[in-house]
């Protein structure tokens, strides 16, 4: 066991309940009521689980368990740094939120297959969990892959021919994108290091030796580019197409894509392998114009793999938020708006510096809770009114001053006002930026933010000042059901809070990284 680490076998109670709650969910199938009411249980038992962790882990332990070895460096095994309680507790707690979410919207338009649904929805958060506690490359794949699976149905949902062009897509962006690439990476991470454990409460040093790198320097970036293009889950482009197309699922199953588990998956396992597989230094040291192999003098070039997906992803930001401007969908426009704010960790986070790094991670969580909240409120438009267009939606705010307000205060934490969260965030990473002297990068994020503010905004104007149409009849519509309004009223507020109270997460950003 790695030096530091301490054995816990408590960090298996969060991956069991998640495990069983599908199978109770089954048993539960006759009756509404109670099938719901399983999934309500498991989000509290496992929030709570993992909330149990939260005091030993801030004192500065990383939790570990060994379940079983597949073969010698192969295991099954599980651990709790501050990276990990980021995202482990933001999955189960807002788990809570879309359930209730989900009774208002699945019962409110008298959705088929519900038991199929609440099953998938629980097998998701149970990969959710399982990828935020993984102590190694192998355990990550297995419940990366897991979370792929099983949202594949709740894609599917509607099982119409749209349906299933946005379910094809999906399935065969992420899972080709981990057989091409993730899986070769994590093999190649074998044969040079003997092991796939992470480097657990150190993100200075990763797996890969001094001695590696100085003899396979170019095996070692490759490794790496192949881990950051195989987690097709962050959506750098040109892999990201695949997101804006599963919006076809019901209005839940996107919040549970873009802020619970599927893609804060991906960026989480962004941030765990840059910090935890190949560890700030080494990134550094292949980041450099001159890395040199054997005898000082042999150089073999620029081998950068911070700053060049840095880089990448303030590419992906800039075009998603041009691209967002021109929907008129409001998933759609929300959907590209996921592409851009993912790209906003993956920056942080690549690079290297501190405040970026807090920033990167810190972000999601903040970004979470904002876009679930986004998401509730565009099904909830939905359910009350059947209206998807955004130039449709003309006074639609006086009709429903809670979901529109719920909806503006989520759009100030996207484009980073104060008091959301989602200005913490951008604060350090602007800060970053300035440390690692990347003045390119500063001027993408703040062109980034006003292009937030340009698809955001117009939103707002159209719901609360713009004179309704005679023709739309708007005095039709009232706010839905309080099972839809009062979960996204929540997390709005919680987005301010976290934006007054950002050591709530950061204080386990700081554990992680020493800062």
């Amino acid at each position: 066991m790695m030096e530091g680490v301490t054995t816990y076998s408590q960090i298996l109670l969060p991956v069991v309940i998640t495990l069983l709650v599908p199978l109770f969910i089954y048993l539960g199938r006759g009756d509404e009521n109670r099938r719901e009411a399983m999934s309500f249980i498991g989000a509290f038992l496992t929030f709570g689980s993992v909330l149990w962790m939260a005091p030993k882990v801030l004192g500065g332990e990383v939790l570990y368990y060994q379940v079983t070895t597949i073969m010698p460096g192969i295991t099954i095994a599980f651990a709790a740094d501050g990276l990990s309680m980021v995202f482990a507790l933001i999955a189960p707690f807002l788990w809570f939120f879309v359930t209730s979410y989900n009774i208002g919207y699945m019962r409110g338009l008298n959705e088929h297959a519900q038991t199929r649904y609440y099953i998938c929805f629980a097998v998701a958060i149970f990969g959710a969990i399982g990828v935020a506690l993984s102590a190694n490359v192998f355990t990550l794949y297995l419940f990366y892959e897991v979370i792929t699976v099983f949202t594949y149905p709740l894609v599917y949902h509607h099982e119409d021919q749209a349906a299933k062009i946005g379910a094809r897509k999906y399935i065969v962006y992420l899972m080709g994108t981990s057989k091409l690439f993730l899986l070769p990476a994590m093999v190649l991470t074998y044969v040079l290091v003997g092991n796939l454990d992470f480097n657990l409460g150190d993100i200075q040093n990763g797996m890969f030796s001094a001695e590696v790198i100085a003899e396979h320097p170019r095996l070692v970036a490759l490794t790496y580019w192949l881990f950051i293009f195989g987690i097709g889950k962050a959506a750098l482009m040109p892999f990201h197409n695949w997101l804006p197309s599963a919006m076809v699922a019901p209005t839940p199953v996107s919040a549970l894509l873009h802020a619970v588990a599927v893609v804060k998956a991906g960026v989480f396992c962004v941030c765990r392998i840059v910090l935890s597989a190949f560890g700030t230094k080494t990134a550094a040291m292949l980041t450099m114009s001159q890395v040199y192999v054997g005898a000082p003098g042999t150089w073999l070039g620029d081998l950068s793999i911070g700053l060049g997906t840095a880089y990448i992803a303030a590419f992906t930001l800039t075009v998603a938020s041009f691209i967002a401007l021109t929907k008129d969908d409001i998933k759609a426009r929300l959907a590209y708006s996921t592409v851009a704010q993912l790209s906003y960790i993956v920056v942080g986070v690549t690079m290297l510096v501190d405040s970026a790094i807090q920033g990167g991670v810190m972000h999601i969580a903040h970004h979470a809770f904002s876009k679930i909240t986004l998401f509730m409120a565009a099904g909830a438009i939905y359910v009350a009114c059947h209206l998807k267009k955004i130039s449709l939606m003309d006074g639609l705010g006086r009709r429903m001053p809670l979901t529109f307000g719920a909806f503006g205060i989520a759009s100030l934490s996207m484009i980073g006002m104060p008091p959301a969260c989602g200005f913490v965030s951008k604060w350090y990473l602007i800060n970053g930026t300035l440390d690692a002297h990347q003045w390119p990068l500063l001027v993408l994020l703040l062109l980034s933010t006003a292009l937030n503010a340009g698809y955001f905004v117009p939103i707002l104007y159209r719901a609360f000042f713009k004179a309704p149409k005679p023709e739309a009849n708007i005095g039709q519509y009232n706010e839905p059901s309080m099972t839809m309004v009062v979960p996204l009223m929540i997390t709005a507020f919680i987005s301010v809070f976290l934006g007054l109270y950002p050591q709530t997460f950061l204080n386990f950003v700081n554990v992680l990284g020493k800062f």
